[in-house]
């Protein structure tokens, strides 16, 4: 029997993107897209019917920070994206990407340069991602995704530390500027690939990311010897298409951070540049930092300056894990990051080090710098001006992953406390054996928390884990951040940092806190993740309308009202890596996920369809 519908989706709750108030009724597909919408669209009419009461049914999720540029071709599936209802996904942030190929020269591997230290991935795992590579182009890294079996959509930026290695080569790009001619082919290749349909091009300020490979882990990724002539001209490229501007501020001089921020400025440079920085949230020991970043976005998007920045935000506490010093928020500190520059397996290099007098010093100065003393950078913390963000409070400091199993859920501050009772003679401190033989290994006294991370790093290496709550501690404020006329939701960082963090289902955290307000604010919430990024990238996805790409996701409000996701992060081995990685459950929570009008995810698996062929799609900027 012929039918006019591939499916049909009835009496959900929709909530379709636009912002306005939810309403009951049925969604039909025919051909990957969206051929119906109303109330009592009839069964019989549709070879497959899904049953959506009770549901929540919205357009995809769209992931706007991601660096899954390297799991794409390992896995088109992505499933870790797919599973909390994304169906979009942009790569190529944060100066970093793939599009010119391999960029092979002798024996220096740019990839896995930039990104081992910057996004904490190990190089075997990068080695792996580069191995897959044949393109050398970016209009050939566009087509290349029409081979491959794609689950969510890809749309990618121009990275401007890879742009800077393929036209003056590593060792150059990190040493000096680029001549006229080199300048001018970078505006080229720029050019290029807007034609190409790119989104823009993305950039760095972050002082703490290095590069990994010697010679130069010493030295910072290519975007950052920019200089801003150089910005401007490129960025003068990305303003003429009405693209977009990714980046993340320049933290170490704030008078030159804003300079950089007024590039999105039409009135002082002819026309509003769409900037995508990074990001806001409510940081531990920076609490009012945010609030700098909104008047910034505030001044910039003024009548006055006629800009269009906004600043990513996340949807949850930023938690952050660590394999004992090796952690993102430990590149700022100088010692430390010299600990984490040696390679993943030099053991023997990280101890040699941690028995340095030198470096002993060094790294207690950095532990102590603006938390003892009574001197400037003591009272800046008190402040909340801290001159360092990475939170180096024994206290909140919690084992996850502990050489002692007593010792998980504790905090580090709980633990040396324990140690220096025990040291005094109570011997009834130890709670097992296993516990005594651990402390008894301390140096007496443990005078100070710096002595304690010492011998742990000594005694561990990496083999211990723990977190800390860097930001978002208070979900009233993080609920406002989302919510905010010069932010959007999306700092996800969804495939980097895979042993550190993991923030897949962000979306999905924003949607629970926007529940507990009510339906008027879930519906802003589904505009916030779905409408508005699409139409601020220039994308033709986030839509329900008739005619749309049947992108869809459905969700379980009951279930997303008890779930939380910080009781469902897990570390799991991947065998696509051969390595552990941070990953979330949000199971029951997405009952069905649909790209291109197909389920892919339902009943909390993935359907055989996802990985068996195409299904999104390389987006092109429009």
């Amino acid at each position: 029997m012929s039918t006019t519908w591939d499916t049909l989706i009835t009496d959900a709750l929709v909530f379709d993107g636009s912002g306005d108030a939810p309403q009951t009724v049925d969604i039909a597909i025919r051909g990957g897209r969206i051929a119906a919408r109303g109330t009592g669209l009839p069964r019989a009419e549709a070879a497959r019917v899904i049953d959506g009461s009770g549901q929540w049914l919205m357009p995809g999720l769209l992931d706007i920070h991601t660096h899954l540029d390297l799991e794409v071709d390992l896995d088109p599936r992505l499933p870790e994206v797919v599973r909390h209802g994304t169906t979009t996904v942009l790569v190529g942030n944060c100066s970093l990407g793939t599009c010119f190929g391999q960029q092979l020269e002798g024996d220096q591997n740019p990839i896995v340069d930039c990104f081992t230290r910057v996004e904490n991935i190990p190089k075997k795992v990068l080695g792996k991602c580069v191995e897959t590579i044949t393109w050398d182009n970016t209009g050939d890294y566009m087509d290349h995704f029409d081979t491959l079996p794609l689950g969510p959509n890809i749309g990618a930026f121009v990275p401007h530390s890879m742009l800077r290695v393929e036209v003056m080569g590593l060792k150059d790009s990190i040493s000096r500027d680029p001549t006229e001619a080199e300048l001018r082919e970078m505006e080229r290749l720029l050019e290029q690939a807007m034609t190409q349909g790119y989104l823009g091009l993305s950039t760095d300020g972050l002082p703490f990311h290095y590069l990994a490979n010697a010679p130069h882990t010493d030295q910072r990724i290519p975007t950052q010897f920019a200089s801003f002539r150089e910005l401007r001209r490129l960025l003068g490229v990305v303003r003429r298409h009405d693209r977009v501007w990714q980046t993340t501020p320049i933290i170490e001089n704030r008078a030159k951070g804003l300079l950089y921020f007024f590039l999105s400025s039409g009135r002082l440079f002819g026309s509003p540049l769409k900037t995508s920085a990074l990001s806001v949230m409510k940081f531990v020991l920076a609490p009012k930092a945010s609030n700098a970043f909104l008047g910034v976005a505030r001044l910039v998007n003024s009548a006055l300056l006629q800009g269009r920045i906004h600043f990513q935000a996340l949807g949850t506490n930023f938690r952050i894990w660590a394999d004992g010093i090796v952690s993102p928020i430990f590149e700022e500190l100088d010692s430390t990051c010299e600990l984490i520059a040696l390679e993943y397996d030099d053991v023997e290099g990280r101890r040699a080090l941690l028995n340095d007098p030198a470096f002993i010093e060094a790294f207690r100065r950095d532990w102590f710098h603006g938390r003892k003393g009574r001197n400037l950078a003591t009272l800046k913390a008190k402040l909340g001006l801290p001159d360092k963000i990475v939170i180096r409070d024994l206290e909140l400091m919690i084992f996850d992953g502990a050489p002692v199993a007593e010792w998980n859920g504790e905090s580090m501050q709980q633990v040396l406390e324990r140690l220096q009772r025990f040291q005094r003679g109570q011997a009834g401190e130890a709670r097992s054996e296993a516990e005594r033989t651990a402390l008894a290994a301390f140096p007496t006294p443990t005078a100070d928390e710096a002595d304690f991370m010492l011998h742990l790093l000594r005694e561990y290496d990496k083999s211990f884990r723990w977190y800390v709550d860097v930001g978002n501690t208070d979900k009233e404020a993080t609920l406002g951040y989302l919510l905010h006329p010069n932010a959007l939701p999306g700092f996800n960082d969804s495939g980097a940092h895979i042993t550190n963090m993991a923030f897949f289902d962000a979306n999905l955290m924003s949607l629970k806190l926007a529940q507990a307000e009510g339906p008027e604010t879930v519906a802003r919430m589904v505009r916030r993740m779905t409408r508005e990024p699409a139409d601020f990238f220039g994308l033709d996805v986030g839509s329900l309308e008739i005619g749309a790409q049947a992108d869809i996701t459905l969700v379980d409000p009951e279930a997303l009202k008890g779930w939380d996701s910080n009781e469902h992060r897990a570390l799991i081995h991947r065998d696509l890596f051969d390595h552990r990685q941070m990953v979330n459950r949000s199971d029951g929570v997405v009952t069905h996920v649909l790209i291109h009008g197909e389920p892919v995810w339902q009943q909390g698996d993935f359907t055989a369809v996802l990985g068996s062929r195409s299904l999104g799609r390389a987006l092109r900027a429009a």
